[in-house]
């Protein structure tokens, strides 16, 4: 039960903004044991002077182009399952939209059943024995 933000500077297509979308999405379905079925996200995009990033942090030479993409996960995933998204997720998007993976910053923060409520003002993780 994700829910993700997505965070780039304003310019891109619609048609870009949902291939990215969809492709964030299949990506954690495929490996970060994401029901099909479970898709929350938010895609913002920013003007000038509302998205500042290190263009060198690490080493890494990010561009103008950078995409963050923050996810909020309901249990924890271990390091092979995060490592294997990250991966994933660049090679995706170089190949589906050609972003450079340089431009690919993913969080991935964890949070509890009783942090998330899908609606009717109910806990409902807190209900639910299997959960994903």
């Amino acid at each position: 039960m994700p829910f993700v933000r997505i965070s780039l500077h304003q310019g891109k297509t619609p048609t870009f903004l949902q291939t990215l979308a969809d492709t964030i999405h299949h990506t954690l379905v495929d490996t970060f044991e994401v029901p099909t079925k479970d898709r929350f996200q938010v895609i913002h995009t920013l003007s000038e002077g509302h998205f500042y990033f290190s263009p060198d942090y690490l080493d890494i030479q990010r561009s103008h182009d950078l995409i963050l993409i923050e996810i909020v996960a309901g249990r924890p995933r271990s390091t092979a399952t995060k490592t294997l998204l990250y991966q994933t997720l660049a090679s995706r998007l170089l190949q589906d939209l050609q972003v450079r993976p340089e431009d690919v910053m993913v969080i991935v923060q964890i949070n509890t059943r009783e942090d998330w409520s899908f609606g009717c003002g109910l806990a409902q993780m807190l209900e639910v024995q299997s959960w994903v």
